[in-house]
């Protein structure tokens, strides 16, 4: 049944897609009360992708604890998703992608990492988590589109910015006195075309891999 199926999922990747991928009950970025809330319902997979963070209570580490004790399962990946599974994996949480990844081996420690703003209504995002700009500058000197100099002075003024306020024209401007602007020219452009959505992509692998424990379950 769909309702045995619970995602908690906001900007990290677009309804309408994810849909396409999982049938599922899909909720709004989880706050703290929320598992709960979906064990309460009957949830027997649990995938946690988006949540609150800063100015409002996050999804508690006993939460997810007591939900995997009654039986449920419980995914995480993407954004809170990944930070609570790096935390509570050897608890029997699963965490899924780069991201999680990154948090576990301690490479990433920040909630800054994932953190953006976006539109309450539609989830559209409205600046860029550190995370994915980090991808885009590492993809960027893999291509030989920047030096890595060049990209370590992006990566310090996006790491320098308060999260409302990372967006790339916003570190193109902050590197205009600091970059030739050839190099700027080259990073808007492989931007444009080959930016890497880290959370996107590690959301969908979380969906894919509920899908997939899903049939295991015979849900």
């Amino acid at each position: 049944m769909q309702h045995e199926i619970v995602v908690f999922l906001g900007p990290s990747l677009d309804r309408e897609e994810a849909a396409r991928i999982l049938a599922a009950t899909y909720l709004p970025p989880a706050r703290r009360g929320d598992i709960p809330g979906a064990v309460g319902a009957g949830a027997r997979i649990i995938t946690l992708i988006d949540g609150v963070f800063f100015q409002e209570s996050s999804v508690g580490h006993r939460e997810i604890l007591d939900a995997l004790r009654s039986g449920v399962r419980v995914i995480g990946a993407s954004s809170m998703g990944a930070l609570r599974a790096a935390e509570l994996d050897s608890l029997g949480m699963e965490g899924v992608g780069e991201i999680y990844r990154l948090y576990r081996n301690g490479v990433l420690v920040s909630d800054d990492e994932v953190a953006l703003v976006y539109d309450p209504e539609s989830y559209t995002p409205l600046s860029e988590p550190l995370i994915n700009i980090r991808c885009t500058l590492r993809k960027a000197v893999e291509s030989g589109i920047l030096q890595k100099e060049t990209a370590d002075i992006v990566r310090s003024i996006a790491i320098s910015c308060y999260f409302p306020d990372r967006t790339w024209d916003t570190l193109v401007e902050s590197a205009r006195s600091l970059i030739p602007g050839r190099d700027l020219e080259r990073l808007e452009a492989f931007v444009r075309e080959h930016a890497v959505d880290q959370k996107k992509e590690d959301a969908v692998l979380a969906l894919r891999r509920t899908r997939e424990l899903a049939e295991e379950l015979g849900l």
